[in-house]
């Protein structure tokens, strides 16, 4: 472990070295196009003509504008309650409103803090690996102010925008919570999460989602100032529709690192930690699949045919998921669980979440067949081989069906396999040059920087807050349960 931990250490130490060069934004330079025919009278004449009226400013379509404010909603819905349920009913009763609690509060926080700076960090031009100052306290945002979409001339009200990123924010910190649940002092994961989201979150979804919109793609030279003054990853073309890198690897790894760093629960691998309530586990696998119907489907920016494909997508690669989670329990364990089957479908949401809006349906159903089988293996064999207590299988799932969406998004996105393929807004068509295994290498890399830079914020963080404030709860605490010894109430009435 020690060694693992060293590989982390010395291959972060370089990707946070890249980081701290921020790429210089270039003004793509005009030269006017001077015929040798042209004459002086003309040229004269040219010069005194009526400047050509200014084109009308594009105004936000109430239909794309409502249809964010309810994914906003449904992905809001993910977090408050869905994860929160999900993840309390694979706790012991004990610490189910400990789990509550992290999930409602780390919300509240992070949705403050994307106000106050996360916003202007993450999404204002700035470097190639961290935004400006431009927004913070939302600074200049107004009812008026709009964000581009993906298409030419297409916008939406900031707000929208800004809320929608928001809630992303806000659910991705929360998915850290499961790996080390039962067993962290609230104040030192409330202080963790602020560190993390300020100094892995925020670069990561600069580097993968920040670009100055299509409209500013008129021609290559400004295709090339445009596409320079995006995030690191976007300049290296790595697509994630939707948070395959930016929410699910991110936090899985910032999860699975602090599974080795606080340690094992108290009497892990020797008495049962069976999950108190199935039934509201379920109720919380049904309500973030609901949800991530605006995760996904959200995350086209307009209520456009991309948007019903992301949304088909999302229906489909999660029901592949559970048959074969389930299919490959019921042959490896004689029955087929509940748990599995809610595990199932988080495994497929998960895996298309970065393909979504790429993919053809046939592309998404198989992506959910395969992160069914890998994710299953993700939370028996790979967990073991791992030998960490993630506690709620935050890696196996999200980090596993993460990394193989991010990579299959690479294949299927071909449209020679019913994918999207790449659109060209300099042509304004997608490009007939899309190459599988090119892409693939792109994913990869996009995929082995965000677990390094993850891992080594998350291992530095962990590290400081062990020093300040002391990760775990004595084990007194631990033993009596987080509900009663850290918030002084029960779940449930005895």
């Amino acid at each position: 472990m020690t060694h693992w931990i060293k590989r982390l250490l010395a291959a972060g130490a370089a990707a946070l070295a890249l980081g701290s060069f921020s790429l210089a934004v270039s003004t793509p330079a005009y030269a006017q196009d001077a015929k040798a025919t042209a004459t002086a009278p003309a040229a004269a004449t040219a010069a005194t003509a009526p400047a050509a009226p200014a084109a009308p400013a594009a105004v936000p379509n109430k239909g794309d504008t409502a249809w964010i404010m309810i994914c906003t909603a449904l992905v809001i819905l993910m977090t408050l309650p869905g994860l929160g349920l999900f993840y309390g009913g694979l706790v012991r009763s004990k610490n189910m409103l400990s789990v509550l609690m992290q999930c409602m509060v780390i919300f509240s926080l992070i949705a403050v803090l994307w106000a106050v700076y996360g916003y202007s960090i993450a999404f204002t031009e700035g470097g190639a690996f961290f935004g400006g100052f431009d927004r913070l306290f939302l600074a200049g945002l107004t009812p008026e102010s709009v964000g581009a979409t993906f298409s030419k001339g297409v916008v939406i009200p900031e707000y929208t925008f800004f809320s929608f990123q928001g809630a992303f924010a806000t659910i991705t910190c929360c998915l850290i919570i499961g790996a080390f649940a039962e067993r962290a002092k609230f104040a030192a994961v409330l202080a963790f999460i602020v560190l993390w989201f300020t100094f892995s979150y925020l670069p990561i979804a600069h580097m993968v989602w920040f670009w100055p919109g299509p409209d500013a793609f008129t021609d290559a030279a400004a295709a090339e100032a445009a596409t320079a003054a995006s995030g690191f990853l976007f300049q290296m073309g790595a697509l994630d529709f939707a948070g395959g890198t930016v929410v699910h690897i991110n936090a899985a790894v910032a999860g699975l690192v602090g599974a080795y760093v606080i340690g094992k629960r108290i009497g892990f691998g020797k008495e049962a930690m069976k999950p108190h309530s199935l039934t509201l586990t379920m109720v919380g696998a049904s309500l973030l699949w609901f949800g991530w119907f605006g995760f996904n489907a959200g995350s086209a920016l307009e209520a456009t045919g991309g948007a019903a494909l992301a949304f088909a997508n999302t229906f489909l690669a999660t029901s592949g998921a559970v048959l074969t989670w389930t299919l490959g329990e019921w042959l490896s364990k004689g029955k087929p669980s509940m748990l599995g089957a809610a595990s199932g479908a988080v495994a497929g949401l998960v895996a298309v979440t970065p393909a979504a809006g790429f993919v053809g349906p046939m592309g998404a159903i198989i992506i959910g067949l395969v992160a069914g089988l890998l994710c299953l293996w993700g939370v028996s064999g790979l967990k073991r081989m791992l030998g960490a207590d993630d506690s709620l299988d935050v890696f196996g799932v999200h980090g596993v069906g993460g990394i193989l969406g991010a990579l299959l998004t690479g294949v299927f996105a071909s449209p020679d396999l019913g994918g999207t393929g790449i659109y060209d807004y300099v042509a304004n068509a997608v490009s007939a040059d899309y190459s599988i295994a090119g892409q693939v290498w792109t994913q990869l890399k996009a995929v082995l920087i965000t677990i390094v830079w993850s891992g080594v914020v998350s291992f530095i963080a962990y590290k400081l807050v062990d020093l300040v404030i002391g990760l775990r709860v004595p084990e007194e605490e631990e033993r009596e349960g987080l509900d009663i010894t850290s918030h002084g109430e029960t779940a449930y009435e005895v």
